[in-house]
C-alpha cells in the first residue's frame, strides 16, 4: 500500500521538485511521512551521521526528532530551522492537508560555520563516545556542507515558496481563519444558552449527539458543524477552562465522529489515520480555539472521505457489518458472527469486505481496537492489561504484539511518548 501522503500529492511531481532543489543547492533533501520515516531522498547520507548514529540511544532516534520538528513547523505555519542530536542543522517544511500533518520535507544536515573540536567534545559530554570514535567523527565533520546563516534563511524561504503551493494557498488560509472566528461565535452562542436557560449542571445532550451522528452519516456538513459546535458549547460550559478535561472530551467526540464516518461509508484506513493524528496532535495543543478548530477540521476530513470506496451494490451490507463491528469490537468477535449479521456466508462476506474497505476483517478489527486503545492510553490512567481486555484482546502479550505491529511502539512506549 502506498503511503497516504501520495493519495493527495503527485508523487512524480514531488520527486522532480526534490531533484531540482538538490541539484541547485547541493544539500540532501527528503520526503518524510508523519512518523518521520523516509519516503524518498535526494543526496547522499552524511558519513558523519552514519557514524554518530551508533552512539545515539534508541529513545533519541532521528525519526522521532524529525516528526516532532515537522509538528512544530505546522504549529508556527512555516518552515522550521532546528538542530539535531548531533548539533547539525536542518530545515523542515510540513505537508498539511486540512490541518492534518501527513508528512514533511527535510533539508540537511549542514553546519553554519566551519567545524571545530567543540562539536565533538559536546557530543562526548552527552553520549560518552570513545576517544578513537571522537577523532573519526571530527574528521567526518569536515565533509559536512557549510551554509552561512544568511543563506540558511534564504533556503528556508525557498523551501516554503517551492512546496507551500502544493497544499494551501493564502486565500485558503484566509478562509480557515474566517472559519475559526465563525466557529468560536457559534460555540459562544451555545455557552450563553446553557448559562441563561439552565440551572445547576445540565444533563449531557444525548439527542444532540444523535443528531450529530445522523448528520455525519448523511454527509450533511453544515448541520454536522452546527451540532458539533453546540456540543462543544456544552463541554466548555460543563468543564470550565480545564483544558485537560476538554481534550479528553474532544478525543471522545473524535472517536464518535470517526465511527459515524466509517458507518457512513468512509475509507477506513484514511479515517483511522486522521483519528490517530488528532489524538496525538491535541496533546500538544495549548489553546481552546486551536482545539476546537482542529476538531472541526477533523470532521471535515472525515466527511471528505465518505462514500468514496464502497461499491453501491455493497453499501448497505458493508455499513451494516461496520456498525456491528464497532458495536462489538471489544468482545470475542469472529468473522462468522459478522457474516451472519449480514446474511452472507463467511467466505463471500470476507471477499466483498476486503474489496470495499481495503482491509481484511481481522485487519479492520485490530485497527479499530488499536485506535481505541490509543485513546485510552493517552487520556486515562487504566493499566495496560485493563486496556487490552477493554478493547477485546485476549491477553496483554498479544495486545502488545499487535499494537507494536501497527504503531511501531509498545503500549508503554506510546503512553510515555
Amino acid at each position: 500500500m502506498q503511503p497516504y501522503l501520495y493519495t493527495f500529492l503527485d508523487k512524480q511531481r514531488l520527486s522532480d521538485m526534490l531533484k531540482t532543489f538538490h541539484s541547485c543547492v547541493d544539500l540532501s533533501i527528503q520526503v518524510l511521512d508523519d512518523t518521520g520515516t523516509i519516503l524518498e531522498s535526494c543526496g547522499d547520507t552524511s558519513p558523519f551521521c552514519s557514524r554518530f548514529k551508533a552512539f545515539l540511544p534508541l529513545h533519541e532516534n532521528c525519526r522521532t526528532l524529525h516528526a516532532s520538528a515537522a509538528r512544530r513547523a505546522m504549529e508556527i505555519g512555516e518552515t522550521y530551522i532546528f538542530s539535531c542530536h548531533a548539533g547539525l542543522n536542518h530545515i523542515v517544511f510540513p505537508l498539511i492537508n486540512k490541518n492534518t500533518l501527513f508528512g514533511s520535507i527535510l533539508v540537511g544536515p549542514f553546519l553554519m560555520e566551519a567545524p571545530d573540536s567543540l562539536l565533538v567534545l559536546e557530543l562526548n559530554k552527552k553520549y560518552q563516545i570513545p576517544t578513537e570514535s571522537l577523532v573519526e567523527l571530527y574528521e567526518e565533520s569536515h565533509t559536512l556542507p557549510i551554509v552561512p546563516p544568511a543563506k540558511v534563511t534564504q533556503l528556508s524561504h525557498l523551501l516554503y515558496y517551492m512546496f507551500s503551493g502544493l497544499l494551501m494557498t493564502s486565500y485558503q488560509q484566509l478562509i480557515i481563519n474566517n472559519e475559526k472566528l465563525l466557529q468560536q461565535s457559534r460555540i459562544n452562542e451555545s455557552i450563553q444558552r446553557y448559562k441563561f436557560y439552565t440551572s445547576g449542571h445540565p444533563e449531557y445532550p444525548y439527542e444532540m449527539e444523535k443528531e450529530l451522528i445522523a448528520h455525519v452519516k448523511t454527509k450533511d456538513a453544515v448541520s454536522a458543524k452546527e451540532s458539533l459546535n453546540a456540543l462543544l458549547g456544552y463541554v466548555f460550559f460543563s468543564e470550565g477552562n480545564n483544558l485537560s478535561n476538554i481534550k479528553a472530551r474532544a478525543a471522545e467526540l473524535c472517536a464518535l465522529l470517526s465511527r459515524a464516518a466509517i458507518e457512513g461509508g468512509a475509507i477506513n484506513d484514511s479515517i483511522f489515520k486522521i483519528n490517530n493524528y488528532f489524538l496525538r496532535h491535541i496533546q500538544d495543543v495549548r489553546t481552546l480555539d486551536a482545539l476546537c478548530l482542529s476538531l472541526q477540521e477533523t470532521l471535515d476530513s472525515f466527511m471528505e472521505n465518505m462514500f468514496q470506496s464502497i461499491p453501491e451494490k455493497h453499501h448497505d451490507i458493508i455499513k451494516k457489518a461496520i456498525t456491528f463491528i464497532t458495536d462489538h469490537f471489544s468482545e470475542n468477535l469472529t468473522l462468522e458472527a459478522v457474516a451472519e449479521c449480514t446474511g452472507l456466508n463467511p467466505a463471500y462476506f470476507s471477499s466483498i469486505f476486503k474489496k470495499s474497505t481495503g482491509s481484511s476483517f481481522k485487519e479492520y478489527l485490530n485497527i479499530l481496537r488499536i485506535e481505541e486503545s490509543k485513546r485510552l492510553l493517552s487520556f486515562t490512567d487504566y493499566s495496560i492489561i485493563d486496556i487490552a481486555i477493554a478493547t477485546g484482546f485476549e491477553d496483554q502479550s498479544y495486545f502488545s504484539r499487535v499494537f507494536k505491529k501497527y504503531t511501531g511502539l509498545t503500549p508503554r512506549q506510546y503512553r510515555q511518548g
